[in-house]
This record gives structure tokens, sequence and C-alpha cells, in this order.
């Protein structure tokens, strides 16, 4: 079926094995192209767009705790820390 096969990143120009495990990950998942980053490459580029996210501390509004949130609070609108925000999901389920 599925051969390792050796690929250059085009960001730093090393080589990676494209596993058959992962070749075949792609073909159920539907994708035609191989990757073109090696792991390094791919890990640093999503860091590098969650580190220019901005974070807002608020107050929560179920257990009062500080709560960080990627959206300014608005007035009047309820906000949750991650523990009971989950919590409030589970419960709606």
């Amino acid at each position: 079926m599925y051969e390792d096969k050796k690929l250059v990143c085009k960001e730093c120009g090393k080589e990676f094995v494209f596993t058959a495990g992962e070749q075949e990950f792609y073909a159920e998942k539907g994708f035609e192209n191989e990757p073109q980053r090696c792991k390094e490459c791919r890990d640093a580029r999503k860091n590098a767009a969650r580190a220019q996210r901005k974070f807002y501390s608020a107050i929560c509004a179920t257990c009062g705790g500080e709560a960080q949130v990627p959206f300014e609070p608005k007035e009047g609108q309820p906000v949750h820390c991650s523990e009971c925000y989950a919590k409030i999901r589970e419960s709606k389920q």
C-alpha cells in the first residue's frame, strides 16, 4: 500500500519523512496534496498565529473567579471561566 516518502520542507529546506500512516490518514480525510512543511515548521506557524491572539480578563458569572477570554467582554453579558463554560455546555447536551 503506502511506503514512507522523504520530502523537503519548503520553509526550512530540511528533509522529513511522510510516513505510510500519515499518507493513509491523508487519503482517509480526502487530502490530495502532500505536506509541504516539516512538523517543526507546521507547529511554528500554528503557534505564531496563536501568539497574536489577545486575551482579556473578566470575572466568571458563575463562580466569581478570574477568566481569560479571547474577546472583549461587554457590559451586561455574562462571561464564564473555561471550567464553568465546559459544565454549561455539558448540561445542554
